[in-house]
């Protein structure tokens, strides 16, 4: 490693300062728009398994954020994300580690859930708050997590995880079993102090996390422009001396293989490694957002041809994994495990209120007792509110 303090450290004699355009980071791509792959990237080292299961899961994740989100606009549900558009970054990505490996997500990669074997039934639990949510119905819509499949709980506030991922990598490292996290944020998160601070720690105490930046091209309605001036968000992991590639992230192939490579640097060599996928949000931020008001509907249609799901589809296509029928089939098992997982969610009780306050302590301290309370009495007062609430007040 070099030191630009040592001793022997080159000098200059005239005032050369490096410039803004000075480092310029190529996007490795293995596919071209229309599937088939570039010349230069040769065969693509991805078994046929691997391409459908990221396939399936790309395509189950886009079915359940359409259905999710006619669900919000009907009232059934607060709250949705939708990840459309960026489906390779997410079920790419995980598609290249192994299954122990934690995952740290923002709040936009349902896809790597899904690729790693979240039921259509446990979404529907977690997005409903019922009484069998993993989370006890505790966190708002889109904020899932899974013990079982090593992916940590989304928290609400921006980039909190990508310390706790570096944190936890080092944890991961010290206990020696061969295993690596990563973490997922986009570039907005990426202007957040948390961000410099967990890849300054990750990089001096050499932790095994990939830090995998979703690059959509707009932080809420902030477009990249107004976000930074240097070259995108892997520049600044050279800068922390953390290893650093930018992938086409509407590419499964090349997310995929970078993530693999990633992985075995972090676990092999014990070092961090950061990944930027550039992508683009095809849908909203979010249901409480209206992207016409910062970005123009021929941008939008612009992007559809990379839609990296026709893209993958194309690629197996030309390899004779897959074809129509079997896409249509596909497809209207998944509408319909979607549609009957949402309906039967819809039906199922509340967890008790009790749940509110469990866990934390050995013995529920008074204050929340007291606080429990006044919730039963205004959940009694208002039944016609709340008639799934189980543990109403007796």
């Amino acid at each position: 490693m070099y030191d630009p303090s040592a001793l022997d450290a080159t000098r200059i004699h005239s005032p050369e300062f490096i410039t803004e355009s000075a480092l310029q980071i190529p996007i490795y791509a293995v596919l071209r728009e229309d599937g088939s792959p570039y010349p230069d990237a040769g065969d693509p080292d991805v078994a046929e398994e691997v391409v459908v299961a990221m396939h399936d899961a790309a395509v189950f994740t886009r079915l359940l954020d359409e259905r999710m989100l006619g669900a919000q606009r009907q009232g059934r549900l607060p709250f949705y994300l939708t990840c459309t558009g960026e489906e390779a970054a997410t079920v790419g990505s995980a598609a290249g580690l192994e299954a122990e490996d934690m995952i740290w997500p923002q709040y936009r990669e349902q896809g790597a859930l899904r690729y790693r074997g979240f039921t259509a039934e446990q979404f529907m639990h977690q997005l409903f708050a019922t009484d069998m949510d993993l989370g006890k119905g505790r966190q708002m819509p889109v904020h899932y997590g899974s013990r079982e499949l090593h992916y940590m709980t989304v928290s609400s506030p921006l980039a909190t995880q990508i310390p706790q991922a570096a944190g936890y990598a080092y944890g991961q490292k010290l206990d020696g079993a061969g295993r690596c996290s990563i973490c997922y944020f986009g570039e907005g998160a990426a202007s957040e102090g948390d961000f410099h601070a967990a890849l300054n720690m990750a990089a001096v105490i050499r932790c095994p996390a990939i830090f995998f930046c979703r690059n959509n091209g707009y932080a809420i309605s902030t477009p990249v422009s107004e976000q930074y001036a240097g070259d995108g968000v892997a520049a600044r992991g050279v800068g922390y001396g953390v290893r650093s590639i930018r992938v086409d992230g509407n590419d499964f192939l090349a997310v995929y293989l970078a993530t693999r490579e990633a992985r075995r640097q972090a676990v092999s060599e014990g070092v961090p490694v950061l990944i930027e996928a550039m992508t683009y949000r095809l849908g909203a931020h979010s249901t409480s957002d209206d992207p016409s008001g910062y970005r123009s509907r021929k941008e939008e249609e612009a992007w559809q041809r990379f839609d990296p799901i026709a893209r993958i589809r194309a690629y197996m296509e030309s390899r004779g994994w897959w074809d129509a029928e079997r896409d249509e089939a596909l497809r209207q098992r998944y509408r319909d495990e979607i549609l009957a997982a949402m309906k039967a969610a819809e039906k199922l009780p509340k967890p008790p209120l009790e749940r509110l306050v469990e866990d934390v302590y050995a013995a529920v301290p008074w204050h929340l007792a007291e606080q429990l309370e006044a919730v039963k009495r205004h959940v009694d007062a208002h039944p016609e509110a709340y008639p799934n609430t189980a543990g109403r007040a007796g």
